[in-house]
């Protein structure tokens, strides 16, 4: 009986080293085929530019993000320029759309954006260094599509003062080995409890060779999304400190 156990307990330890390098080895093909890691990792910053589609009305939109963490995203609305999620490495703030004013998100949320911010370009470059855990759990059918599904374990964030599980599942395109869809629980907010889901694809290839989607559609889980297309991509730009400053006398 005793030698039995222990064969079931090696029979376990060998079938959780072979997932573990399962999914090793479905985000090394994943950076294979997307250009490789060492364009990944050499970055400093991207500038998308497209549209998204909010109730059939298109507004266009800039997105600057950067390796420190720097970044913002400014809306043009019926004449209207807005900036969200505007962060210069220590503050986080947004254009208030009622009142024209900015205003500055709280301690809490300041800190939970500034680690995800962290994880420029991709939350799977050098995942482990970060203390991050990956799980194959497996395949599975998406909309048509085989795909592998990985379970992304990150740092806790804080919900009221409490430190909350960080989990993102991902599920990869078992032929191209890409994301298709990426879902997460929404932990505060109007849409607690609820899973949040944004949906990849039209993937294209930029100037130095990286393959990024330049379509991705934001929404809850089995109810209605928002799709944003990209019209381009621009690799490493430059943007005046000014413009991620919070407005003075604000």
């Amino acid at each position: 009986m005793k030698r039995k156990l222990l064969m079931i307990a090696a029979g376990l330890l060998v079938s959780t080293a072979a997932m573990a390098q399962t999914a090793d080895e479905i985000i090394a093909k994943y950076f294979e085929n997307t250009g490789g890691l060492d364009k990944w990792k050499s970055l400093k910053g991207l500038k998308y530019s497209g549209k998204l589609n909010q109730g059939g009305m298109e507004i266009p939109f800039e997105n600057y993000v950067f390796k420190d963490g720097r970044q913002t995203t400014i809306y043009s609305l019926q004449g209207k320029t807005i900036r969200s999620n505007v962060f210069d490495g220590k503050d986080l703030w947004s254009d208030n759309y009622m009142t024209m004013k900015a205003e500055k998100s709280d301690a809490e949320t300041t800190e939970n954006f500034k680690q995800e911010a962290a994880d420029f370009p991709d939350a799977f470059v050098d995942y482990k260094a970060k203390g991050y855990k990956v799980e194959f759990l497996g395949k599975e059918t998406v909309e048509g599509s085989e795909t592998f599904k990985l379970k992304l374990t990150k740092k806790p964030i804080k919900v009221d003062g409490k430190e909350t599980e960080n989990v993102v599942y991902y599920y990869f395109d078992a032929t191209e080995y890409v994301p298709l869809v990426m879902e997460t629980e929404i932990k505060a907010g109007p849409g607690k409890g609820m899973v949040s889901q944004v949906k990849y694809s039209d993937y294209q290839e930029l100037s130095n060779g990286l393959i990024i989607a330049f379509t991705q559609a934001f929404g809850a889980k089995g109810g209605p999304s928002q799709p944003i297309t990209m019209t381009s991509i621009q690799i490493d730009p430059t943007l005046d400190a000014k413009e991620l400053a919070f407005p003075a006398g604000q």
